[in-house]
């Protein structure tokens, strides 16, 4: 079985995330799924975005969680096949209620990358990259990619 990631997000409102991350592609996996305190969004066959009521999430650990509004722990990144897929999937989280480009766009030519905020303000960046281009740049002496 290949490695897979489960990012672990908690949100004020299940549905309304689920609802969201349906928007831009996600698909939900009923298995994974309880009521209002749980919802499990597959993006791929390794990746999955699981989507916490505050409650259910505080279940995992005694810390704060944080408001993703005004303090921030993580930097979501998602990869789309071509630089017109970047533009569409924020498109598609703009019309779903998304808050665009919290930081400003990123165009190196050999990687593209746009981001945005999600209804509980946690930034989601989405990136094209070229990674052979990417590579020759980099042992060229240009500046380390940041992905």
């Amino acid at each position: 079985m290949p490695k897979m990631i489960f990012v672990n997000l908690p949100v004020a409102d299940v549905e309304r995330s689920t609802a969201f991350y349906q928007a831009i592609g996600g698909t939900k996996d009923e298995r994974f799924c309880q009521e209002s305190s749980t919802a499990m969004l597959m993006f791929s066959e390794s990746i999955s975005l699981m989507l916490l009521s505050h409650a259910r999430f505080s279940d995992f650990t005694s810390k704060t969680i944080v408001d993703a509004r005004t303090d921030c722990e993580v930097l979501i990144c998602l990869t789309e096949d071509s630089r017109d897929e970047v533009d569409q999937t924020l498109a598609k989280a703009i019309a779903a209620g998304a808050r665009p480009d919290p930081v400003p766009a990123q165009d190196f030519g050999f990687m593209y990358g746009r981001s945005f905020e999600d209804p509980d303000g946690h930034i989601i960046e989405l990136t094209w990259m070229d990674v052979e281009a990417a590579m020759a740049a980099m042992s060229g002496g240009g500046e380390p990619v940041d992905a």
